[in-house]
C-alpha cells in the first residue's frame, strides 16, 4: 500500500507500485502505456481496426519492460445507439486481454468516452439527465458481467475517463453509485477512480471515495505545462501558439512573443512560467495527501508531451515527470502507444531514444 507524508514544501517518498496484498488476487502495476485510437477515439472499423493493434504489439510492449496496458474503450464502439453490444468490438477487447495475459501484462479497462459525456464537450447530459446516469450504471453492469471471468490479478476497471462536472459533488455521487453497481457483482475487483475536471491534480481535495473499500486505486492525469505538452495541438487554445517553447526554465521567452496576435499573446501570458522538476513535483501534493489519508494506491493513468513539441524540451520533461512519479511510488501509464504522443513513429518504427528516456535507460 502507498504510505506517504506531505509537508508544506517537501513531498516524501512512497512505496512503489500499485498492488493489493491478497495473494494470487494481487493486481500490481508500475509502468504502463495507453492503447489509444483503437477501441476509442477512432473511426476505424473492420480490418483497419483489427490491424491497428495486435498481439505483436502486446509482445513488443512486454519486451520493453512495461507491466500493463491501459485500454480506453468508447461507448459508441462497444454499444450501438440502441444499446446493443457490438460483437466485434467486444471480441477485440477479449483478444487484447488474452494477449496481455499470455505476455504477463495486466490491463486497466477504461470507459473513456460516453455518448452522454465527452471531456471536451460543452453539453454533457450525464450530469443533468437521470436516464443518462442510469445508462452509465447499466454499461458497468454489462462490462462487469462480461469481464468478471478474468482473474482479479489481471484486469482492473476505470469507471470513467476525465470527468468534467461543474459541481464536484455530481461526480462524487456518480462514483458512489457506480462503485456500488460494480460491487454487486465483483466485491474485490480493483476500481480506478479519477479526480474531477480532466483528472486534475488540483481537484483531488474535492474527491470523495466510498468509505471502507480497500479495492480502489486513485488516479490523476498530468500534462503540465500545456505550452510544452500540447505544443501546436489543434484541439487546445495553447496550440494557437506556434513559436519556440523551452523546458526546463522559462517556457516562452519575452523575445518569442514579439509580434504575436493579441489573443495568442494572451494565451501565452496566461500559461507561461518557469518550470523545472521541483515545481512539477510540488503539483503532486494533493494526490499524495489523499492517498496518504485514505491509505490507497495512486496511479497517473495519463501523462505525455505531443510529438510536435521541440525534441529537447520534450525529452527533458519526460525525464523529470517520470523521475517524480517513481520517486513517490506512483504507478503510471504514458499517453500513448501509436498516437500523436506515442513511442511509435509516423513510419511505424519504435522511437528508441524516447523509449529509453521514458523507461529511464538514459
Amino acid at each position: 500500500m502507498i504510505r506517504c507524508a506531505v509537508a508544506l514544501v517537501t513531498i516524501l517518498s512512497c512505496v512503489a507500485s500499485v498492488s493489493a496484498a491478497e495473494g494470487d488476487e494481487t493486481f500490481t502495476i508500475r509502468r504502463g502505456i495507453n492503447i489509444s485510437h483503437w477501441l476509442s477515439q477512432s473511426g476505424r472499423r473492420g480490418a483497419a481496426r483489427r490491424d491497428w493493434f495486435t498481439e505483436k504489439d502486446v509482445r513488443f510492449i512486454a519486451s520493453l519492460g512495461f507491466d500493463h496496458i491501459r485500454l480506453p474503450i468508447d461507448e459508441e464502439q462497444m454499444w450501438n445507439e440502441g444499446g446493443k453490444k457490438q460483437p466485434e468490438a467486444f471480441a477485440l477487447l477479449h483478444s487484447a486481454i488474452g494477449w496481455a495475459r499470455t505476455n504477463k501484462l495486466r490491463v486497466v479497462v477504461d470507459l473513456h468516452i460516453l455518448r452522454s459525456h465527452h471531456f471536451n464537450a460543452k453539453d454533457k447530459p450525464l450530469w443533468t439527465e437521470p436516464a443518462a446516469q442510469e445508462w452509465f450504471f447499466q454499461l458497468w453492469r454489462q462490462l462487469s458481467a462480461e469481464l468478471k471471468q478474468y482473474p482479479l490479478s489481471l484486469v482492473a476497471y476505470e469507471l470513467m475517463n476525465e470527468p468534467v462536472a461543474d459541481d464536484p459533488e455530481d461526480w462524487n455521487k456518480l462514483v458512489a453509485r457506480a462503485v456500488q453497481t460494480v460491487r454487486a457483482n465483483e466485491p474485490r475487483r480493483k476500481i480506478v477512480i479519477g479526480s474531477n475536471r480532466w483528472q486534475s491534480v488540483n481537484t483531488f481535495d474535492k474527491l470523495r471515495i466510498p468509505e471502507g473499500d480497500r479495492h480502489i486505486i486513485l488516479s490523476f492525469h498530468f500534462y503540465t505545462p500545456m505550452l510544452v505538452t500540447h505544443h501546436k495541438a489543434s484541439w487546445t487554445s495553447v496550440g494557437k501558439y506556434k513559436g519556440p517553447v523551452h523546458y526546463p526554465g522559462q517556457l516562452v521567452k519575452p523575445s518569442d512573443t514579439e509580434g504575436l496576435e493579441e489573443d495568442v499573446a494572451r494565451i501565452v501570458k496566461n500559461n507561461n512560467g518557469v518550470y523545472d522538476r521541483e515545481r512539477l513535483e510540488l503539483l503532486l501534493a494533493k494526490p499524495l495527501a489523499l492517498a496518504q489519508k485514505l491509505d490507497l494506491p495512486l496511479y497517473c493513468g495519463e501523462w505525455g508531451a505531443i510529438k510536435g513539441a521541440p525534441r529537447e524540451a520534450r525529452m527533458n520533461w519526460y525525464r523529470d515527470v517520470r523521475a517524480n512519479l517513481e520517486k513517490h511510488g506512483i504507478a503510471w501509464a504514458n499517453w500513448d502507444y501509436k498516437g500523436g504522443f506515442g513511442i511509435i513513429t509516423r513510419d511505424d518504427q519504435p522511437d528508441r531514444e524516447f523509449i529509453n528516456v521514458l523507461l529511464g535507460s538514459r
